[in-house]
Parts: C-alpha cells; structure tokens; sequence
C-alpha cells in the first residue's frame, strides 16, 4: 500500500465502504477500520503499520488544510 486509493481497495476486500462526503472524517473511518481489521487479526502487523503510516500523514495534510483555509 503506498497510497489512499491502495487502503480503499485494500478495505474494499474485506467489504468496507467508506464515504460520508468529508474527506478528515473519512480518513479517521479509514484508520479506526484497520485497527479494528487488526484488532480481528485479519491483517498483519506491517499492514497495519504501513496503512497507519499513510493516513496519519493524509490526516495531518487534511488539518493542515483546513487550518489554512480557515484563517
């Protein structure tokens, strides 16, 4: 997984569909998923690891974003 799109379709395997129409909220839904995939050990480790790593940078570039925007 390198990419958002990647952990869509990676969620979208184990019948995860994730959109509310607020692309934060989203990404949260995202990372709780994954944990909770983990939580069941349907994933690995280093699959949790390397998606974590993805949304958390995802997120902090989306609050970072809207911070921008709001001043």
């Amino acid at each position: 997984m390198k990419t958002i799109y990647d952990i869509q379709q990676f969620l979208k395997g184990f019948g995860t569909f994730i959109y509310v129409g607020d692309r934060l909220a989203n990404l949260e839904l995202m990372e709780e998923e994954i944990k909770e995939l983990f939580y069941s050990k349907l994933i690995e480790k280093n699959e949790l690891s390397n998606a974590m790593q993805i949304l958390r940078h995802e997120i902090q570039f989306e609050r970072e974003k809207q911070e921008r925007k709001n001043r």
